[in-house]
């Protein structure tokens, strides 16, 4: 059994997969408590769905796109299942998690979104280093960025790890923290091989809405 938040179909609105419609499936609980979350619905409530319910929730809708999120799903282990099940029916599966559990056991097949966080989120101190070691040329790592010391931070960070080397890297900003321009134009000034992405939902809907 896994604990379900909600499961609504949208557009990604993050990741290199922005823009396509898509199924979400967000879970319940969070190990992790970011300055700047903007799910904390997701860290207590939800209904207990077994693997099979939620598989029937996800074929209501005419998609293949399908993210496992939280909170942060890893927490409940019954989600590494699921996503092999999804993988095993032809759905192209990704996880957004916040990099702080083991990714390891995660079915090849899945692409991995994974945050590191940044000083501002003050949970930079749970970061799991050792996850960049099972990171997949398809998988993705994201860095939420506040603050100038923020970005300076990420800077070092994907030189120490050789991260461009290993996968696609995002860079946001904490929304209504950091101005888009001012991140942009520090990514045109250091030349640095990142997607720069803002959180599409948020802008076509209300950005507190949910099931977006």
């Amino acid at each position: 059994m896994l604990k379900v938040n909600e499961i609504y179909y949208s557009v990604q609105g993050e990741s290199s997969k922005a823009g396509l419609p898509c199924i979400f499936v967000r879970l319940t609980y969070c190990n992790l408590r970011c300055s700047y979350c903007d799910t904390e619905y997701a860290f207590y409530e939800g209904t207990d769905f077994s693997i099979d319910t939620i598989i029937e929730q996800i074929q209501k809708y005419n998609c293949k796109l399908v993210e496992i999120t939280g909170g942060e799903p890893l927490v409940q282990a019954e989600c590494l299942p699921l996503m092999e099940k999804l993988c095993d029916m032809g759905y192209e599966v990704m996880i957004e998690t916040g990099g702080s559990l083991p990714i390891e056991k995660i079915d090849e097949r899945v692409s991995v979104i994974m945050d590191l966080k940044c000083p501002s989120s003050k949970m930079m101190q749970k970061n799991r280093y050792e996850n960049i070691n099972h990171l997949k040329t398809i998988d993705e790592v994201k860095f939420v960025i506040g603050t100038r010391e923020d970005y300076d931070w990420c800077k070092k960070i994907i030189e120490e790890y050789n991260l461009s080397e290993k996968c696609h890297i995002l860079f946001s900003v904490v929304f209504g923290q950091l101005k888009p321009i001012d991140l942009v134009n520090w990514i045109l000034e250091d030349n640095l091989p990142v997607r720069f992405q803002l959180q599409m939902h948020k802008i076509i809907w209300e950005p507190t809405k949910k099931g977006v």
